[in-house]
């Protein structure tokens, strides 16, 4: 198989946001209940920390639509086989015209990171782009897991010659050149790394031949 160029074809565009990420202390009041203590968290899938995140904005804005949602790290975890210790999903609102980033963490890690749900700070909102698309929930039917597995068969040759490579990104997106969401899963670095683009609607295969 030959090596994809790495793009940001789908879900590394231009946020579409006005503003840059958004950051901040977040309020109590964004903060969800954290999981039940367990000696040792386990790392989750994209849907697990989906769902908690969903309501949260919801809460926010009746109106929230999720444009992105991204896998990321966390101190002292590792991010495996689909699943993270934390995860960024990014909610806009055509109503408030403001977007705000919400994570799910599976451990607290401060003093900035808290366990369960935490919103940042709201922010101005520009709108939809035809390169940045509210993600279609009623089509996010292939979870993080799934996807990862089907993206790591994509790059198995790849991977031979490159045994010491581990995912540098897992992200969800949508945009005007697939008509469902998109799972992103890119190994090593842009310039020399291996990227494969998998349907959160079917589970099929997007790379082009």
């Amino acid at each position: 198989m030959r090596t994809v160029p790495v793009v940001g074809v789908v879900l590394l565009a231009a946020l579409l946001m006005a503003g840059c990420q958004s950051s901040g202390s977040p309020s109590s009041a964004n903060n969800a209940a954290a999981p039940a203590p367990s000696a040792t968290p386990q790392t989750v899938t994209a849907k697990a920390a989906f769902w908690p995140m969903y309501h949260a904005a919801h809460s926010w804005a009746p109106d929230a639509a999720v444009f992105r949602l991204t896998a990321k790290s966390l101190s002292g975890f590792t991010n495996d086989s689909g699943k993270a210790a934390m995860w960024e999903a990014v909610f806009a609102s055509a109503t408030l015209h403001q977007y705000r980033n919400f994570t799910y963490s599976i451990a607290a890690a401060p003093p900035q990171t808290y366990a369960g749900v935490t919103g940042g700070l709201a922010m101005p909102w520009g709108g939809e782009t035809r390169d940045a698309m509210a993600i279609d929930t009623s089509r996010f039917n292939v979870d993080s897991d799934a996807a990862w597995k089907a993206a790591s068969s994509l790059a198995a040759d790849w991977l031979k010659k490159n045994p010491q490579q581990s995912p540098a990104a897992l992200e969800l997106g949508e945009n005007y050149r697939y008509p469902e969401p998109v799972w992103y899963v890119q190994w090593g670095d842009k310039k020399s790394g291996y990227a494969a683009l998998v349907s959160a609607d079917t589970g099929k295969s997007l790379n082009r031949k």
